[in-house]
């Protein structure tokens, strides 16, 4: 049966419709694909810009951290770089209990649980082997930050001491290290440091 004028022009239509809508879904489609680009190289754009901000800042915080050891070292070489012969071997079985000896009295604040301090320190086994220290290369390096995050027997061992003052702590197996930290730092072994404390840089 043939169709007539209008069924004809209906099918057009429809025909019409259906591949502007196909047409019109394939360029939202493009459309949407270049947003999505356009977002991805925003947000990458943005990342690169705080990336390179951190770098700067990080760069700045070293040269300033290294500018200021640098000073530090200057003005507290001479006075530690007396300490650097101390190591020496010891009976570790006789290490029962932690041991303190002031080598010199210091004139700051007395060292609590809680008081701000850093340290330049020299730490060595019971075979007399150095396995940290401040110093190198005839100079010294950054002071270690003191606080709770330290070994048992160095915070415990600490106390009591002034800023300022040098002192030897004799550390029992069982208040230093757990596990074995390389080959010089055994586990539940007795270690010794000699440690000097100076004022926190809020303060320096």
């Amino acid at each position: 049966m043939a169709t007539s004028k209008a069924q004809r022009i209906g099918i057009i239509i429809i025909a019409v419709v259906m591949t502007v809508g196909t047409v019109g879904s394939f360029f939202i489609m493009i459309l949407a694909n270049q947003n999505s680009v356009a977002d991805q190289q925003k947000q990458q754009d943005e990342y690169n810009k705080q990336l390179a901000e951190y770098q700067k800042q990080m760069a700045e915080e070293q040269k300033k951290s290294e500018g200021e050891a640098k000073t530090l070292s200057a003005q507290y070489y001479d006075t530690f770089k007396q300490y650097e012969s101390l190591p020496e071997a010891y009976d570790a079985s006789k290490v029962k209990s932690l041991g303190t000896e002031d080598l010199k009295q210091g004139d700051g604040a007395e060292i609590k649980s809680d008081t701000a301090y850093r340290a330049y320190y020299i730490g060595w086994n019971s075979e007399g082997k150095v396995f940290d220290g401040s110093i190198e290369n005839g100079a010294l390096k950054a002071p270690l930050e003191g606080g709770p995050g330290l070994i048992e027997g160095w915070t415990k061992g600490v106390q009591g001491m002034k800023i300022g003052g040098v002192r030897v702590v004799t550390i029992p197996g069982n208040m230093a290290y757990s596990s074995d930290q390389g080959a010089d730092i055994k586990a539940n072994a007795p270690l010794k440091f000699v440690i000097m404390a100076i004022p926190p840089a809020s303060e320096a």
